[in-house]
């Protein structure tokens, strides 16, 4: 706590307005500037996520001299990341903050103190291996269970990110692709809701095969435990267009839709449309030429042929051809590209949404175990900024908001908070510009039951 010595105590003055003095001083008694918090707090409750993966972290300490419970310490971080703090260092001014200290159940004068970054950064390094692997597969069971039904079917999309490090963080590798040293973790997002599955950390290289493979069997097998007839989609580019992803795909009766890279026994194959639409459009002289086509194709490596679609676009600057690669056999061509395959471009938003808007690159501990739990973390924060954003009305503009602009208008609200003998008061802002929405939010995601 600042001492009455401290310099930002002191009275000082701004320039007059209007003839009137003005003065101001660091003296408003208990401020916070972050009383949405208590609306992720509301939704932490609903989903019961921080304490499900809480108790899966082993916790050797004497319960007798424990200050600082499991569930205290991932909250109170988990709170911190989805209002705009991503660095355990942030804990240290934060662990007095009374919104945050009422959030994680505590009162916010007479109550402890939240825990420090220290605290915070000796359970980042605790978890093991499995139970890292325990955590994720809770994480995959709770979003299973968020829904009240099996659904028919599911597309899942797949991507890797650039995560530059900046130091010699075990399994970073250096990328020629992004010139740069860095991690390349994989996300996975239900395409339907934009729900963030897994993260999974990872070096950074392209994944082969075999580990595209292991990632999907992991992860597709605990669905099933869930939904066992569900129709399972996997999208992704051509990081994924692997034999063996595809092979266990088809033995396990999984859909698939992958990029496909071009060679020349491809592009011999559909050359007839590709010049068709080249000529078509040079006779023509038109601005754009786009056209479908496909053909069974088999590489030397796969053991039959399989469907690939070609997407070829003419224009006045050159021609360009693009190939996927699908099991899904009732669907056109054109459908298949346009609808289905380019859909998977809003998986890369939510990556960016994810990686910059909730600044879940901070991957800068040495262990590789710590990075995936800060992975974690992180990735629970984007639930409940989700679980937050898919309670406002949709007639509001920011239910289709990013997360950045809920965080500004729903989080960033400054309350006066006043504990006495019997009740704690909160005092917002009374030109709050979204108090409306703010009080119906409260009432659905703390006041009613779950």
């Amino acid at each position: 706590m600042p001492t009455a010595t401290d310099d930002t105590l002191l009275p000082f003055s701004l320039p007059s307005i209007c003839k009137k003095k003005i003065t101001a001083a660091f003296d408003g008694g208990q401020i916070s500037s972050d009383g949405g918090v208590l609306l992720l707090a509301g939704a932490d409750r609903r989903l019961g996520l921080i304490d499900t993966l809480a108790a899966i972290i082993p916790d050797h300490r004497d319960p007798a001299l424990i200050t600082h419970t499991m569930s205290d310490i991932l909250r109170a971080r988990v709170f911190a990341i989805a209002c705009g703090y991503p660095d355990a260092d942030d804990l240290d001014d934060l662990r007095r903050d009374p919104a945050f200290k009422l959030a994680c159940g505590r009162l916010p004068e007479t109550g402890d103190d939240l825990h420090s970054q220290p605290t915070m950064s000796r359970w980042e390094n605790a978890p093991d291996q499995h139970a890292l692997i325990r955590m994720a597969r809770s994480m995959v069971d709770l979003w299973c269970q968020s829904h009240r039904k099996p659904p028919k079917a599911i597309t899942l999309d797949i991507d890797d990110t650039a995560d530059t490090v900046h130091g010699h963080q075990q399994l970073s590798l250096f990328n020629a692709h992004y010139d740069e040293r860095c991690f390349l973790p994989i996300h996975v997002y239900d395409a339907h809701t934009g729900h963030c599955v897994v993260t999974i950390l990872r070096p950074g290289k392209t994944p082969n095969g075999k580990e595209v493979r292991a990632h999907l069997r992991r992860l597709v097998r605990r669905i099933r435990l869930h939904w066992p007839n569900t129709v399972i989609t996997i999208r992704g580019d051509g990081h994924y267009g692997r034999r063996e992803a595809m092979a266990w795909c088809e033995q396990n009766g999984v859909q698939y839709i992958l990029g496909l890279s071009k060679n020349a026994t491809l592009d011999a194959l559909v050359y007839a449309k590709a010049d068709e639409v080249r000529t078509r459009r040079a006779i023509d002289k038109l601005d754009v030429v786009r056209d479908y086509t496909e053909t069974l194709y088999a590489a030397k490596s796969w053991p039959h042929p399989r469907r690939v679609v070609a997407r070829f676009e003419a224009t006045p600057k050159g021609f360009d051809a693009r190939y996927v690669v699908t099991n899904i056999a009732h669907c056109g061509s054109q459908s298949l590209y346009d609808s289905i395959y380019c859909a998977r471009g809003q998986a890369e938003n939510l990556i960016k949404r994810h990686k910059s808007q909730l600044a879940s690159d901070r991957t800068s501990c040495r262990s590789p175990l710590a990075n995936q739990m800060r992975l974690m973390l992180h990735t629970a924060a984007y639930w409940l900024m989700r679980a937050v954003r898919d309670t406002i009305p949709r007639p509001q503009p920011l239910a289709s908001g990013e997360f950045s602009t809920i965080r500004l208008r729903l989080l960033k609200i400054a309350v006066r908070i006043k504990e006495t003998a019997s009740r704690v008061r909160l005092a917002f802002a009374s030109n709050c510009p979204d108090a409306a929405l703010f009080r119906g939010l409260v009432g659905i995601l703390i006041l009613r039951p779950t």
